[in-house]
C-alpha cells in the first residue's frame, strides 16, 4: 500500500475524491472500522472510503464520542495506508470546541494521508447539543481556512447534527447548511432526515454536494430515491460495523445457546478472506 506522506499520491486520491462528487450519479462511500474491513471495503470495487467514528470506537469497546483526536487519526493512517483509494474521515466536532482546534483537527487530518473529512456542530454536551448558530460558522469557516492550506484539494464536509441530536428543526438545519455553504464547506451533510421530502428541500435549498448518511432504521431510503432527491453522496456510518457485529452475535448466540455451528457454513471461506488481505 501507498504510504501517507507520498504527497502526490494523496494529491491524486484528493482529485479523484473530488470527481467523485461531479460523476452523473451519487457515489457510496463506505466505512470501514478497522485496516481490514478497509481491505475488503476496496476489494470489492467502492471508490472511496470514510472512517466511522462510531465503528472505531466499537474496536475499542468504547461508544460513540469516546475516543481522543490523537487515536482518531492513528486510526485514519492504518486506514489511508491500507487501501489505494481515497479516504476521508468522521472526526466528529474536531475533538474540541474553539474554532481554531477544529482548523488544528482538519490540518493534522491531512497529515494522516486523508483527502476529506466531516465537522459536525455537536457539541457532544446532552443539556447543549448543538453549538450556538454563530459559533458553529466560526468553526466551520476555520476548518475551511485549514483545508484550503494544506497544499491540494482538501475536502471538507460540513454536518448539521440536529435531527441526530434532538434539535428536529427542518428550518434550522437548512439555515445551517447554507451558512456552512456560504463559509466555503465543500460538501454539506445534514444526518437523520426524516423524509425524502426532507432530503430534497435540504438538495434545493444549496448549491454544494449533498451527503445522505444511511444507517437510521425506517429512513435509509434506496439509492434510486435518494439521487431522484438531489443527492451526491451516500455514506454507510457505522451501520456496516452493525452488520457485522450482528453476524458475531448470532453466530456466538447459536455455539452458546443451541451448541451448533450452523453459522461456520454461510460464513465466508478463510481463502476467500485472506484474498482481500495483501499484507
Amino acid at each position: 500500500m501507498t504510504e501517507a506522506n507520498d504527497s502526490s499520491t494523496q494529491i491524486q486520491k484528493a482529485a479523484r475524491f473530488r470527481e467523485l462528487h461531479q460523476g452523473p450519479d451519487p457515489f457510496i462511500i463506505a466505512n470501514p472500522w478497522d485496516a481490514g474491513s478497509a481491505r475488503v471495503l476496496a476489494g470489492m470495487g467502492f471508490a472511496a472510503l470514510a472512517t466511522s467514528s462510531g465503528g472505531f470506537a466499537g474496536t475499542l469497546g468504547r461508544r460513540d464520542g469516546r475516543i481522543e483526536r490523537d487515536e482518531a487519526l492513528a486510526h485514519a493512517r492504518a486506514v489511508v495506508n491500507a487501501v489505494d483509494i481515497p479516504v476521508s474521515a468522521d472526526l466528529e466536532n474536531g475533538f474540541g470546541d474553539a474554532p481554531y482546534f477544529a482548523a488544528e483537527t482538519v490540518t493534522l487530518a491531512a497529515g494522516t494521508g486523508l483527502v476529506g473529512c466531516s465537522i459536525e456542530d455537536s457539541t457532544g454536551n446532552p443539556e447543549k447539543p448543538l453549538y450556538g448558530f454563530e459559533e458553529s460558522v466560526a468553526r466551520i469557516a476555520a476548518s475551511v481556512e485549514a483545508a484550503t492550506s494544506v497544499g491540494f484539494g482538501f475536502t471538507l464536509t460540513a454536518r448539521a447534527e440536529g435531527f441526530l441530536r434532538g434539535v428536529a428543526d427542518l428550518e434550522d438545519v437548512i439555515a445551517r447548511l447554507q451558512a456552512y455553504e456560504a463559509a466555503g464547506a465543500d460538501v454539506l451533510m445534514a444526518p437523520g432526515l426524516p423524509d425524502l421530502d426532507a432530503v430534497k428541500a435540504v438538495c434545493a435549498a444549496v448549491s454544494k454536494p449533498v451527503n445522505f448518511m444511511v444507517g437510521v432504521p425506517g429512513k435509509s431510503f434506496p439509492l434510486a430515491d435518494l439521487a431522484a432527491a438531489g443527492v451526491r453522496r451516500v455514506s454507510l456510518a457505522t451501520s456496516l460495523y452493525r452488520a457485522a457485529m450482528t453476524g458475531l452475535i448470532d453466530a456466538a448466540t447459536e455455539a452458546k445457546e443451541s451448541g451448533t455451528f450452523g453459522y461456520v457454513d454461510t460464513s465466508i471461506p478463510t481463502p476467500t478472506l485472506a484474498g482481500y488481505m495483501k499484507g
